[in-house]
């Protein structure tokens, strides 16, 4: 079977063979060709209208998304900016303290300066007091009173500023908290010591012991000079009730055998895990 083309010019001269062409109809048939192919025209515009407009709104968005992006990039920029600024202003400010071993043995130096009254002779020329200009030209050199270390004010001032800075360094000494000594503090009778007295005294809560809390409290204290125990902390909780009974019992400990550095007993930060298991 032929293949029939209904838009050919043929067919519809020949449908309308014989009859009046002047009918509407024929008219019609005639424009169809040029009607279907203006509509596939247009449709085809508005497809490519839709689709340009669809990529010039993406366009736009991602636009403004980028210039966003770059605002917020300029703004954390001069945040960075200005706390770099900040740290260069804050590193510039310099306090000059004077440590207190220097002041203290100013201090004491100035105390131990001997002054002696000068006879002044009234046939000794006046000396006009030189202006600022004048003392920088001059080679006469000005420094502070010293002392010869032959005489015996000299010698006076150096033992004074050793007693000084001996001083200083015993308190210090005193109040400094090691935590590694040479012989480290010891309960009286050694760890088993330590142990059986922790059990012996420890009393188990009864909030605890009801809900059924058990676990390891481990603190920390100073034992002092004297041996004493002091500043007693919880490092790692368990329950408000048994860190409370914990610290309770390691501040009844009985005086401790003190840490010793270089000889001489100093303060040691000791740690001691206690225990409560419920039987």
């Amino acid at each position: 079977m032929a293949k029939i083309d209904l838009l050919d010019q043929k067919w519809i001269d020949l449908v309308f063979e014989g009859k009046n062409e002047a009918y509407g109809a024929y008219q019609i048939r005639k424009n169809t060709s040029n009607r279907n192919n203006m509509a596939m025209l247009f449709l085809i515009l508005g497809i490519a209208v839709i689709v340009g407009l669809f990529f010039a709104v993406g366009g736009i968005a991602n636009a403004i998304a980028a210039s966003e992006e770059r605002n917020e990039g300029t703004e954390a920029l001069e945040m960075v900016v200005e706390e770099q600024e900040e740290q260069e202003e804050e590193e510039e400010i310099v306090y000059d303290i004077q440590p207190e071993e220097e002041q203290v043995q100013q201090d004491q130096l100035m105390n131990s300066e001997k002054f002696t009254d000068y006879a002044m002779d009234d046939e000794a020329p006046q000396e006009v007091t030189k202006t600022q200009d004048e003392t920088e030209k001059s080679d006469v050199a000005i420094s502070s009173v010293t002392f010869d270390q032959g005489s015996d004010e000299g010698q006076e001032v150096l033992k004074q500023n050793q007693q000084v800075v001996e001083k200083v360094e015993q308190k210090e000494e005193e109040t400094k908290v090691f935590e590694v000594v040479e012989q480290m503090p010891q309960f009286p009778g050694g760890d088993a010591a330590l142990m059986q007295f922790l059990n012996s005294h420890i009393k188990y809560p009864v909030v605890a012991e009801e809900n059924g809390i058990q676990g390891r409290v481990v603190c920390t204290f100073v034992v002092e000079r004297n041996g004493s125990i002091t500043d007693v902390r919880v490092i790692k909780s368990v329950d408000p009730s048994l860190d409370k009974e914990a610290v309770r019992v390691l501040k009844s400990m009985p005086s401790w055998i003190p840490g010793k550095q270089n000889g001489s007993a100093v303060r040691v930060k000791y740690t001691v895990p206690v225990t409560f298991r419920l039987q």
